[in-house]
């Protein structure tokens, strides 16, 4: 099965030992993506927010094979507990795609698709994004290695990820 994975975030740098093959392309799909996830690293980093306005994605096919162990990989990549029931995103897709994701991935050959789905998480709570003004206030409360860390995150996340968010974390903190 060829499987392709998803990305947005540090995955597309820092692919550890997630098999990736080749670059990842810029011509992914449009997804509601946002700086909307306050990591463990301290840094905000970009996930899935359906109140997001879509931006490209960027992608990448994995040397993987089997959906199960597509799924495992990203899962270990990610860091994500094995009884966590949410964290990773699959799509399989069949002869009669329904849906942009589906389609998207049909023109490609890809049949399958992969991602992390970590819900949104304020400093306070999983499950609800911070504000822009909440998320620019955290980082902007960072100190020392953590904000180095944070705004390195901001700035290494591939440009054509644009959104509200990172515009005015850009703006307020100089994050250039």
């Amino acid at each position: 099965m060829k499987i392709a994975c998803l990305g947005w975030g540090s995955l597309i740098w820092k692919p550890e030992n997630l098999p990736i093959i080749g670059e990842w392309k810029t011509d992914g799909p449009m997804l509601p993506v946002e700086f909307s996830r306050v990591s463990d690293g301290g840094e905000l980093a970009t996930a899935l927010c359906v109140n997001a306005a879509p931006v490209q994605v960027l992608w990448a096919w994995l040397d993987i094979e089997d959906v199960t162990v597509a799924c495992d990989a990203l899962r270990q990549r990610e860091g994500i507990d094995e009884d966590r029931v949410d964290g990773i995103g699959l799509l399989i897709i069949d002869d009669a795609p329904e849906g942009e994701l589906a389609e998207w991935a049909q023109e490609r050959g890809i049949e399958a698709v992969v991602w992390t789905a970590l819900p949104v998480r304020s400093a306070e709570m999983e499950g609800r994004a911070p504000t822009v003004t909440e998320a620019v206030a955290y980082l902007d409360s960072l100190t020392g290695d953590t904000r180095e860390h944070a705004r390195d995150y901001v700035q290494r996340v591939p440009e054509q990820i644009d959104t509200v968010y990172r515009r005015a974390i850009v703006e307020a903190l100089d994050w250039k």
